[in-house]
């Protein structure tokens, strides 16, 4: 499939001509037909292929190394690594992942060897190769550290979680970032001179198809065919009608992948950001894409004892009770209750006193795990528990002033820790001053 970017102003001196592209053919896709010829038609990308992008100035020092492409579907990591090999005057050889094997390979290599003996390098285009296993990919690093090939990988998925680190090692990430309005724009408005006719669309109509893209520049040229296909003879599409057309393109989201974990990620910082129209945003998306509902009913559970805590003890009770309300109403009635607990934890006093306590209380239990708790708070069922000493000089709380009588309860030889600092926000407010008057009750009645 072909990736697309659009075009912007081609510089006054191109580093080199266009690459050779066969006749036009109307049968051909719209997003294969108006494929960038040369990195200079590429746009959506400045980072990249700009003037100070970091695959310019590779080229303008003379020298391409291996590359991983990172990002999403429609974003032109095929197209560029076509470029690319067009520009240093590489043979481009092209294999997928997912239809190749070690077979498959051996040939690639053999015939970059080859070239390579007459005086001609390879580049070598893998895409989604995420998709080869760990030994698959082992096999790429002999010939790219003896130059047979330089290797231009394209994946979806993180590679930091998907790639040999042998591999990533010897290869710079780069990545691709989604098209913004801006960029989608400029590609309706390639095609519409390529076409040398208007999108029948009014301007509502317009700015919906380019949401309803998501970011991919290949998806925006093939909802622009649907549109020029269904429409009679004069008529003009309003934002309702296009939506109707296009049957809208579903979110690009894979649960199991990096859609699920930027969106889930996005919607904890904005609870914990106390952003709850961006957190109620999130929540939506995911809902939209599919995400079961019950996770996400058991994420806020999270936030409510990661990030709110006791500045709000009612946020584990909101987000609990919201889980179980979906779970008990189901969709679509449940999800409101979800909606709910999301702007109840948005918008709560925020505090993770009891996060960090907790981290430095196990850190403080795993170092100290073999003392034992002093005698004196021990029960003594037996003569001879009582006689060494166990539950000796304990003093019953509730019989003390303030039901409070201030003995040590930690290790003998320990010494007092202090694990949880309450924030002075919501209801730890309150918490952190009794606590504070308890310390100074202990230090009066000796209990440190």
């Amino acid at each position: 499939m072909a990736d697309l970017f659009g075009t912007q102003p081609a510089p006054s001196q191109p580093r080199k001509a266009a690459a050779d592209t066969p006749p036009v053919d109307s049968s051909r896709p719209l997003a294969d037909r108006l494929r960038p010829r040369s990195l200079a038609e590429v746009v959506g990308q400045p980072h990249l292929t700009g003037p100070d992008g970091a695959l310019t100035r590779m080229l303008d020092k003379g020298s391409l190394g291996s590359v991983i492409f990172w990002g999403p579907p429609g974003t032109g990591k095929t197209t560029v690594a076509r470029l690319l090999a067009h520009e240093v005057d590489f043979a481009f050889e092209q294999i997928s992942a997912i239809f190749s094997g070690v077979a498959d390979l051996k040939k690639v290599f053999e015939s970059a060897r080859m070239r390579r003996s007459n005086g001609r390098r390879t580049l070598l285009f893998v895409d989604e190769i995420h998709r080869f296993n760990r030994a698959q990919q082992d096999s790429f690093l002999p010939v790219m550290e003896d130059g047979t090939v330089v290797l231009v990988g394209a994946t979806t998925e993180n590679p930091s979680f998907e790639l040999n680190a042998a591999l990533l090692s010897r290869a710079r990430v780069l990545t691709f970032r989604s098209h913004d309005a801006e960029s989608l724009s400029q590609l309706l408005d390639r095609a519409e001179a390529s076409e040398g006719r208007a999108l029948p669309l009014d301007a509502q109509a317009r700015e919906s198809l380019i949401r309803m893209a998501d970011g991919d520049g290949r998806a925006i040229l093939t909802l622009a065919e649907e549109v020029w296909r269904s429409a009679k003879p004069g008529e003009i599409f309003d934002a309702g009608q296009v939506g109707d057309i296009v049957q809208r393109r579903a979110p690009i989201y894979d649960k199991g992948q990096d859609g699920h974990y930027n969106l889930i990620s996005a919607l904890h910082k904005s609870v914990r950001g106390s952003d709850p129209d961006a957190a109620l945003y999130y929540l939506c998306r995911m809902l939209d894409a599919g995400e079961d509902p019950l996770y996400l009913g058991r994420r806020l559970v999270r936030m409510a004892v990661e990030d709110i805590g006791l500045a709000d003890p009612q946020a584990l009770v909101v987000a609990n009770a919201a889980k179980d309300a979906y779970d008990y109403l189901g969709s679509p009635e449940g999800e409101l209750a979800l909606a709910q607990a999301t702007v109840y934890l948005a918008s709560a006093p925020k505090s993770n006193a009891v996060y960090v306590a907790y981290k430095a209380a196990m850190r403080t239990a795993k170092e100290n795990g073999s003392l034992l708790p002093p005698r004196h708070i021990l029960n003594a069922p037996t003569k001879l528990m009582k006689d060494e000493g166990y539950g000796g000089g304990y003093r019953y709380d509730h019989d003390a002033p303030d039901a409070f009588s201030g003995q040590d309860y930690f290790p003998e030889g320990m010494g007092r820790q202090s694990f949880y600092r309450p924030v002075p926000r919501g209801a730890e407010r309150e918490i952190g001053a009794r606590l504070a008057e308890w310390a100074r009750l202990r230090r009066e009645r000796g209990g440190g």
